[in-house]
């Protein structure tokens, strides 16, 4: 935007209505000479008085946000105190008052999750802050005199003068990983805010800094029995926060400890019957419902479930539409499900996220806190060892013990500060070589999506590689698919989520524990389900992480297998100049023949169905800020 036109109302409008499904209970709007601001809301606190934006007793600063602040009763009588005047009963109110007091370090006393916007009128300075985590996304671009920014891409992309050209880097490393990291976005120019960070505007200038991070510093443990208590304690009051509403409330219940952990919390402090909602497959390989129902017979919960069906796969395009970029995590699909199934009794549903990533849930955590005692390996040995390893990876089968000695033998050729990325990787470097076009393998040949892991691993202050898998996931895995998985399909659905074990004074706790509290003899999450062992039926925790996949290597030879053909080889695809396709041919075919692709084709097959549905057309918070005059 020229810097000599104000901001578009209408432009806003068309923003927010964008992302109705965010917020289908009302919308708000501010305009004045240099900046507009909306929002759509999903009424869950407040209901009568809680609509946005929300101002300062002069109306000077201005703010507009997504989320859920827990702790704003306490604000709200320190604010009072200091004088300050609410009108409103909710959270919303307490941010503008806040900057008031303490300017953009107001986020350091927030508890909760949430994006927002604060406006200071007088200052002509805009503060955008995402929540530690990164539960709430927050979009944004900028030029020389203007910043635009909202919750989801699609709402930006509202902005005809936006390009909608592809970030190859950006693809690089969506195909590495199966999601595009911050702060990267799929469009070139479009940036994410990471989670725990700061941006400010002010007259055209943009600084953005980092506000939060965990210490994993491990400290002193006396008693263990100690540790188990105030875990408990941690829980219960992470999750009695979370269950202030005045909607409906519920549950995700997967059959995992983390989730039924939650749903005994919520029961212990419940006046009621908790309602909860369980998906599960055909396939018992990936169905955990006979685990959730041990759960919800103990605590004699309102239980729903449904089996997701190689049939219901038709709502692919629909979640290629709302996942605003190239997400290749497969368990998008469950989710959408349990989100739809629980939006028809409840607003609000709590989940077991973060659980694996503070208590070392993961399977491969197992391997990272072994491999400790690998001797190196010799350059020219190593390098055998992963072409040798990437033959038995891609020759294999899903689940085959060839697959597994391959995949071991590649992580075992890396130097140790490159192991945990390559475990993370769809695709290796090498992989994305063979499929890419001359033009992007040219591009890209000096791009390393090993190195974004490989940074935060050699930069974490934990002692152990353990430690240091844990501040990976919990910078990049948790935010980058996870949380998006999550936060898109329940706001597909207008359902909130929320994370009891997301709570940052749980998590700061949690990252000072000693490895061997996590993880021992190959055993994982050893403090939790030692904690929570009062809480669940004993069977249920001695059963394997499961996690929450889907059969997707038998979908793409059978139901899926006549979508993949077409999408990723009729001319639509070959039209883009991406990809080699006889390679992506090769690729398909090598799957139908008994080789494990699925993850890869996958990958590629939600970037094409993506970037139908919005790369190739024209195009809960939205708003443009401009300077009033040329910048010199």
């Amino acid at each position: 935007m020229a810097s000599t036109l104000l901001p578009d109302p209408q432009l806003i409008h068309r923003m927010c209505d964008v992302m109705v499904h965010r917020g289908p209970d009302g919308d708000g709007f501010h305009s004045d000479e240099h900046a507009v601001l909306g929002m759509r809301r999903l009424a869950i606190i407040d209901l009568a008085t809680g609509d946005q934006p929300v101002y300062s007793e002069n109306a000077r600063v201005v703010a507009v946000f997504n989320g859920e602040i827990y702790n704003f009763a306490e604000l709200r009588q320190d604010l009072i105190r200091r004088g300050h005047r609410l009108s409103s009963a909710g959270d919303s109110e307490c941010l503008v008052h806040l900057y008031q007091e303490h300017g953009a370090d107001l986020v350091r006393r927030l508890r909760g999750m949430f994006a927002f916007a604060i406006w200071d009128r007088d200052r002509e300075r805009l503060v955008l802050a995402r929540d530690r985590v990164g539960k709430k996304p927050l979009y944004w671009r900028a030029d020389q005199s203007s910043i635009w920014f909202g919750s989801e891409l699609k709402s930006l992309e509202q902005d005809p003068r936006m390009s909608r050209e592809i970030d190859p880097v950006a693809l690089h490393h969506y195909l590495t990983y199966q999601y595009v990291p911050a702060p990267w976005s799929i469009y070139q120019g479009v940036h994410k805010l990471p989670p725990g960070h700061l941006l400010i505007w002010e007259r055209g200038e943009i600084t953005v800094r980092r506000y939060w991070e965990l210490d994993r510093t491990p400290r002193p443990v006396t008693d263990g029995r100690d540790e188990e208590e105030r875990l408990r304690e941690l829980l219960l009051e992470a999750t009695r926060i979370r269950m202030v509403s005045e909607r409906p409330i519920g549950a995700f219940l997967s059959g995992g400890v983390d989730s039924s952990a939650v749903v005994a919390a919520m029961a212990m402090q419940s006046h009621g019957q908790v309602k909860t909602f369980c998906v599960g497959f055909e396939d018992s390989r990936y169905d955990e419902r006979h685990k959730a129902r041990m759960v919800a017979e103990r605590y004699g919960t309102d239980h729903h479930e449904l089996v997701v069906t190689a049939g219901l796969l038709d709502v692919l395009p629909h979640l290629a539409w709302h996942f605003d970029e190239p997400f290749a995590d497969s368990s998008a699909i469950p989710s959408f499900y349990v989100a739809q199934l629980s939006r028809r009794h409840v607003t609000v549903a709590l989940n077991g996220d973060g659980g694996d990533e503070c208590f070392a849930g993961y399977r491969r955590y197992v391997l990272m806190n072994r491999a400790r005692r690998l001797p190196a390996i010799p350059r020219t040995l190593a390098a055998l060892s992963a072409r040798i390893g990437t033959v038995l990876t891609e020759r294999s089968g899903t689940g085959s013990w060839p697959r597994h000695l391959g995949r071991l033998m590649r992580f075992a050729a890396e130097r140790p500060s490159r192991r945990y990325p390559s475990l993370m990787a769809s695709f290796t470097h090498e992989q994305k070589s063979r499929i890419y076009s001359d033009a992007l393998h040219h591009r890209l040949a000096e791009v390393d999506s090993y190195g974004l892991l490989e940074t935060i691993f050699r930069s974490s202050s934990a002692d152990t590689d353990l430690g240091r898998a844990l501040d990976v996931d919990t910078l990049t895995y948790l935010p980058g698919d996870l949380l998006v998985k999550v936060d898109t399909t329940t706001m597909a659905n207008s359902l909130e989520a929320r994370s009891p074990f997301l709570d940052h004074h749980l998590m700061e706790w949690a990252a000072g524990l000693p490895g061997e509290l996590n993880i021992s003899n190959g055993q994982t999450k050893l403090l939790l389900k030692r904690a929570v062992a009062p809480w669940l039926p004993e069977e249920l925790l001695c059963y394997p992480k499961q996690g929450f996949g889907v059969p997707l290597a038998a979908w793409l030879r059978g139901e899926l297998r006549e979508l993949a053909f077409d999408v990723l080889t009729d001319g639509t695809a070959r039209s883009r100049g991406l990809f080699k396709p006889p390679a992506i041919r090769h690729l398909l075919q090598r799957h139908m023949d008994g080789a494990d692709h699925g993850g890869q084709l996958w990958a590629l097959l939600q970037f094409e169905l993506w970037h139908r549905a919005h790369a190739s057309v024209s195009g809960v918070v939205a708003a443009e800020v401009g300077c009033p005059a040329p910048l010199t």
